[in-house]
């Protein structure tokens, strides 16, 4: 994987709005996260043309979104590209991509969840992207990006050092949608008590590349151009976060899907983020739990490596993951380590 360069203090980086119009729909909330990415990580933050637009024209122009990214690919001026917001239908603007102005022009880009699809796209191109926050969730977080949050972008983003060992927020963590209603400008999320990671399965040390993104967004690219090769997943760690706590039937489905193409079979290992959503109940995590293992058995995979409740993804704060970057499960800790730089 091609490594993008660093970022530093004062360097300029672009929005850009692949899915739902979130700025234009919720523009306090942009302009939070705007100022406080500025002020936080010291990073000058520019919109691209489109940015900002009517969620509805957007939506109607999936090309001009595109177009969006690629300027701020080729603009040698931008150091990174931070998605605004998620959403559901970033897989619109694949066909006006250009995997080859990606290739020789790369750059950070940083986002989550409808995301998955632009760093498939970056994958497939050979650039290694990073599943993390968004201008508009967490970076717009009401009394400042939480500390985890911002540890993590700082050793993944800024630093050329090996990112090292990850484990679980100690501040607590939460589901709760973020409070965009303007008279909710002052409301702080509630955080709840701090989670540990667990391991379902599996000991001692297994490492791998990183791959994998949000299951229902994987969805959308499965059999296209965009879905990694049976050669691409060999060897790899697959982390996986949901949207909104679906139903455990949905998770079986999706992994009973993984195991018939030949994907679980190949991974090393797997990390299932803390399902997004209404707050979770301990008997409701243990329900993911127990479908995750539930498929393991039914393809005699119980040795396969997998952690569960990690913090990345739907939930508050999280890590920012580099794709293609190789990761160590410690099994017996419930630890990840990660062996590498993610950036040059």
């Amino acid at each position: 994987m091609i490594k993008p360069e660093k970022l530093k203090t004062g360097d300029q980086i672009a929005t850009v709005t692949p899915s739902w119009g979130g700025p234009g729909a919720v523009p306090w909330v942009y302009e939070l996260g705007k100022r406080q990415i500025e002020e936080e990580l010291s990073l000058q933050v520019i919109d691209m043309p489109h940015t900002c637009r009517d969620p509805q024209w957007l939506y109607d122009h999936p090309k001009a979104r595109a177009e969006d990214l690629m300027q701020a690919f080729a603009d040698s001026s931008i150091k990174a590209i931070f998605s605004t917001v998620g959403g559901d239908e970033s897989v619109r603007i694949l066909p006006y991509l250009d995997l080859e102005l990606i290739k020789n022009n790369p750059k950070i880009f940083l986002g989550f969840s409808d995301m998955t699809i632009i760093h498939m796209a970056c994958y497939k191109a050979g650039l290694s992207s990073f599943y993390g926050p968004s201008v508009m969730v967490e970076l717009a977080e009401i009394g400042g990006i939480l500390p985890y949050t911002l540890e993590s972008i700082k050793r993944t983003l800024f630093s050329r050092q090996t990112i090292g060992e990850l484990g679980p927020s100690r501040s607590g963590w939460t589901a709760e949608f973020p409070q965009w209603a303007r008279e909710n400008h002052h409301s702080k999320r509630k955080l709840e008590a701090p989670m540990p990671w667990k391991t379902l399965q599996g000991s001692g040390t297994v490492s791998g590349h990183l791959l994998g993104g949000c299951f229902e967004t994987l969805e959308f690219i499965k059999g296209t151009e965009y879905w990694p090769s049976l050669d691409q997943w060999d060897g790899a760690v697959l982390f996986v976060e949901t949207y909104d706590a679906p139903s455990t039937v949905y998770v079986e489905h999706w992994l009973r899907n993984y195991a018939s193409q030949g994907i679980l079979q190949r991974i090393k290992g797997m990390l299932f983020g803390r399902p997004g959503g209404d707050q979770h109940s301990e008997q409701d995590f243990q329900k993911y739990d127990t479908a995750l293992l539930k498929i393991a058995r039914e393809f005699g995979l119980t040795d396969l490596p997998i952690l569960s409740r990690l913090d990345f993804g739907h939930t508050d704060p999280k890590l920012t993951l580099p794709y293609g970057i190789n990761a160590e499960l410690r099994c017996d800790e419930s630890r990840i380590v990660i062996t590498e730089n993610a950036v040059q």
